[in-house]
């Protein structure tokens, strides 16, 4: 009624993509936003007093005491949320279903991810030897990694010092 084109969310692959990633942004923000400002909170103002006074400068202050602590408090966060992200189905599912359709992809549509692509093989495709081959190898993918990432973050490493 304003005389504005349609917003092609849906049938153009690049705009539903985009929608998937901001819609995404949006609902994680306000999680990261909390843990972030809980973590900078138990940060001891006496560590930047000392480092002042040592010269360092903002940058210093950040890299050397603000980075290291909030990367230890929350790496297993990240870690997790990595993990969900590559299930997150129900945000790419009930915002486009995986659509728009691509002749190129097999079963799957452009934003499409792995569990949305397994989901259809089961459901609409009846193929369920494809799909639990590419859920066991997603299994040991995101396994792996987390695990590497776990024993990597000296998050769960008790202090001796």
């Amino acid at each position: 009624s304003l005389g504005l084109e349609k917003m092609p969310f849906f049938t153009d692959s690049t705009m539903a993509k985009v929608m998937l990633l901001l819609i995404n942004t949006w609902l994680g923000a306000p999680y990261f936003m909390v843990l972030i400002s809980g973590a900078l909170t138990n940060i001891d103002g006496a560590m930047y007093e000392a480092a002042e006074i040592d010269g360092a400068s903002r940058w210093q202050q950040f890299k050397e005491i603000t980075l290291p602590i909030l990367l230890l408090q929350t790496s297993p966060v990240l870690i997790l949320t990595f993990a969900f992200n590559f299930n997150n189905f129900s945000a790419v599912y009930l915002l486009t279903g995986g659509g728009p359709i691509n002749s190129e992809y097999r079963y799957a549509g452009s934003t499409d991810i792995l569990i949305t692509w397994v989901y259809k093989l089961t459901k609409e495709q009846s193929q369920y030897n494809i799909a639990s081959v590419i859920s066991i190898i997603l299994f040991i993918f995101i396994a792996s990694i987390s695990s590497w990432n776990f024993i990597k973050s000296k998050s769960f490493k008790e202090d001796s010092e």
